[in-house]
């Protein structure tokens, strides 16, 4: 039974994937207002997703701090990014985005975000996100939440212009 689950359910994802779908690329840099220097502040993700019109869904890997570690690496960590484009005005679009995943050999391993940016789609193919939100850690014993600021660059694998839910969209 759980075994019909399982490919029902691979079937559905690789159904809906493949439908109209744009592939895309991006580079995921950020700041935090956390403590330390600057490479411990440091954040720096790489995600690949689809995007169907006003929504797409991104998997990311990345390290929550590019400081040095002593001992094993508590800072790497891969996330599941849904982004939904809000609003639109002309190369403009106001995105927000949840996400959730894990951090590996960290005693609060479990982590949410929630990210609200601005997107400029200086082509069909790149598009540049300036972006702010909040980071939540937790685990077994502690939880502690990071305000983070950045700046990623996505590439479309092939001419992509998205919609909003509100706005006008974008000329083709």
């Amino acid at each position: 039974m759980l075994i019909k689950q399982i490919i029902s359910l691979a079937v559905f994802i690789s159904v809906v994937t493949s439908c109209s779908a744009q592939t895309y690329l991006s580079f995921v840099p950020s700041l935090t207002n956390s403590a330390g220097t600057l490479a411990e502040k440091a954040n720096l993700s790489f995600e690949a997703g689809r995007q169907w019109d006003v929504f797409s869904l991104g998997a990311d890997i990345g390290k929550t701090s590019l400081g040095k570690n002593d001992g094993r690496d508590t800072t790497i960590y891969v996330e599941v990014r849904p982004n939904l484009n809000i609003f639109q005005e002309g190369k403009f679009t106001n995105t927000l985005t949840p996400g959730i995943g894990l951090i590996f050999n960290s005693k609060e391993n479990f982590m949410t975000e929630l990210t609200s940016g601005i997107e400029y789609a200086y082509s069909p193919n790149w598009h540049l996100n300036i972006y702010f939100g909040q980071y939540y850690y937790s685990g077994r014993s502690s939880a502690s939440n990071v305000t983070f600021f950045g700046l990623s660059i996505m590439y479309f694998l092939k001419p992509y212009t998205p919609g909003a839910i509100i706005g006008k969209k974008k000329d083709k």
